[in-house]
C-alpha cells in the first residue's frame, strides 16, 4: 500500500503545489488584529481539505484564535500519533523588499537555480503542514493512514501560542498519543536532510522608556532634559560584554555546557563558513567568544534587539527630543534555563540601570522553555528510515536555534516526546522578505511524511 501512496504523491506533484498556493494566498498574520477574518477563513479552508481526506475535522475555540483538530478512525491496538503544525504566519513587512507580493505565491528559480515557491508562510509553516496533509490524503484514499492520527494545527504560534496551553490541558484525553510529530524545522543543507533533537527556548520582551510629557525642541531643551532615545540606547548597549556574552547577572547560572560528544559531532558536519558569509552578504561573523558558529546558533543562549522605535521617522529632518522610546528584545535560551527566571532578571537589571529621572516599563510577549529530545530509540530509528526513503539520504542529527513552544508543552502536559522532522533549507528566508520553499524539498518532505506514518505503525504502544 505504501508504494501506491508514493505513486499517488508523485503523480499529484503539480496538483499538490496548486493547493499549497491556495493555502498561501490567505494572509493569516496572527499578530495583526485586522487579519482575524483571514485567520478564520484559513482555518475553515484547512478543515475542509482535511474533511475531503475523510478525516473528522473541526475548528475549535481556544480562548483566542481557534485551532483545527482532525482525526482519522482510531482503532484499538495501533500506535497513536499527534501531528502539530501552525498556519499563522509572520507579518510580511517590509513589503518593498519582496520581489513578488508576499501573498501572491510565485514559482521561480532561487539564487542557486532551483525551483521554489515564494510567499509568506511558504516554509514556516504552511508548506511543511501541507506536506503532511497531502501525505495523509493519499493514505486515506489508499485505505487509510496506518496509525491512529490526531492533527492539531493552530494559528497563534507566531505570537507565542498563549491560548494553546489551556486548550491542551483541558483536552488531554482528546490529544493523548504515544508520540508527537512536528515539521517546522529544516534540513542541515541541500542533500543533507536532518532530524532535530534540540530547540532553544525564548523570552520576548518590550521595553518602554518615557521622559518629558511631550516631544521637545532639541535646540531649546537639548542638554537640559533626559532624552529617552539616548537612555534606551545606553541601556541596550549594556546587554553584552566585549566577549559577546550576555551581561545580565545570573543569566548563565543554569546553562549546562555542551557535551564533548556534541561538539565533536557538530565539528564533523560539512559547514562552509565562507558560503554562509556569502549567503548573508557579510565579511565576518560575530558572537560569544570561544564557540563555533554552529555552537553559538544551536547550543548557546543569546540576547538580541528585534526592533527600535523613537522620535521622528518621516522624510527629512525634524529636530526633536522624543518623549518616549521603546525596543523589542528577545532572548534564546538553552536547556535548564528557566524563562520566568530570565525575564525577571532582564526586567530587574534594566530597571536598576535606568536613570531615576526616566520611567521604564515592560511588556512580555512570550516565554518558552528549551527542549532536548532523545537522540536514540525506536521512534528515532523509524524516523531516520523514513527520511532515508523520502530524501534518498540518511538524516543528520542536529539542534536548531529557533523555538517551538508547543514541544515543551506536549512533554509537560501529555508526557510524550516529539519527532522534529523538517524539510526547509537554511536559505529559505524564514521571517524575512522573499520567504520560499524549495519544490524538491516539498516533494521529498511529502514522501517522507507518507513513509513516516507507515514506519510509526511498527511502534509498540
Amino acid at each position: 500500500m505504501l508504494n501506491q501512496v508514493l505513486q499517488a504523491i508523485d503523480a499529484r506533484r503539480q496538483g499538490s503545489l496548486s493547493d499549497l498556493k491556495d493555502f498561501l494566498r490567505i494572509p493569516s498574520v496572527s499578530t495583526k488584529p485586522e487579519h482575524a477574518p483571514d485567520l478564520q477563513r484559513c482555518a475553515q479552508w484547512l478543515a475542509a481539505k482535511l474533511r475531503d481526506a475523510k478525516l473528522d475535522a473541526k475548528v475549535l475555540p481556544t480562548g483566542g484564535h481557534p485551532v483545527v483538530l482532525a482525526k482519522n478512525e482510531h482503532r484499538p491496538g495501533r500506535p497513536t500519533v499527534l501531528f502539530y503544525g501552525h498556519y499563522d504566519v509572520q507579518p510580511p513587512e517590509p513589503l518593498e523588499k519582496w520581489v513578488t507580493p508576499p501573498f501572491d505565491p510565485n514559482v521561480r528559480k532561487d539564487e542557486n537555480g532551483y525551483d521554489a515557491v515564494y510567499a509568506r508562510g511558504a516554509v514556516d509553516d504552511k508548506g511543511q503542514v501541507w506536506a503532511h496533509v497531502e501525505a495523509v490524503t493519499q493514505w486515506q484514499q489508499a485505505g487509510g493512514v496506518p496509525v491512529n492520527l490526531t492533527m492539531l494545527i493552530e494559528r497563534e504560534e507566531e505570537i507565542g501560542s498563549d491560548n494553546l496551553e489551556r486548550f491542551v490541558r483541558e483536552n488531554k484525553e482528546l490529544l493523548q498519543a504515544d508520540l508527537a510529530v512536528i515539521s517546522d524545522t529544516g534540513q542541515f543543507a541541500r542533500g543533507k536532510p536532518a532530524i532535530t533533537y534540540g530547540l532553544r527556548g525564548l523570552v520576548y520582551c518590550e521595553v518602554f522608556i518615557t521622559g518629558p510629557g511631550h516631544d521637545l525642541h532639541s535646540g531649546m531643551y537639548g542638554g537640559a532634559v533626559p532624552n529617552p532615545a539616548n537612555v534606551l540606547c545606553e541601556l541596550l548597549a549594556t546587554l553584552h560584554d566585549k566577549d559577546g556574552r550576555v551581561n545580565l547577572p545570573g543569566f548563565y547560572d543554569d546553562v549546562k555546557p555542551l557535551t564533548p560528544e556534541e561538539r565533536a559531532d557538530w565539528a564533523k558536519l560539512p559547514f562552509d563558513e565562507q558560503a554562509y558569509l556569502k549567503s548573508l552578504n557579510l565579511t565576518a561573523l560575530s558572537g560569544e567568544k570561544g564557540y563555533t558558529t554552529l555552537e553559538r546558533a544551536w547550543g548557546r543562549p543569546t540576547c538580541d534587539i528585534n526592533g527600535l522605535t523613537s522620535g521622528y521617522q518621516g522624510h527629512g529632518a525634524k529636530t526633536i527630543i522624543p518623549s518616549a522610546a521603546s525596543a523589542k528584545v528577545s532572548m534564546r535560551l538553552v536547556p535548564s534555563q528557566d524563562p520566568q527566571k530570565i525575564v525577571t532578571i532582564f526586567e530587574r537589571t534594566l530597571a536598576e540601570r535606568c536613570p531615576k529621572n526616566i520611567k521604564i516599563e515592560f511588556a512580555r510577549h512570550g516565554l518558552a522553555s528549551a527542549v532536548l529530545v532523545p537522540r536514540e530509540g525506536k521512534a528515532m530509528q523509524l524516523a531516520a528510515e523514513a527520511v532515508q526513503a523520502g530524501f534518498g539520504a540518511p538524516p543528520t542529527l542536529i539542534r536548531e536555534g529557533g523555538s517551538i513552544p508547543v514541544v515543551a508543552l506536549i512533554k509537560t502536559v501529555l508526557g510524550i516526546d516529539t519527532l522534529l522532522i523538517g524539510f526547509g533549507l537554511a536559505d529559505d528566508r524564514v521571517h524575512s522578505p522573499n520567504e520560499k520553499f524549495d519544490l524538491d524539498a516539498l516533494h521529498s518532505g511529502t514522501r517522507t511524511a507518507a513513509v513516516l506514518y507507515e514506519k510509526l505503525s511498527q511502534m509498540t504502544r
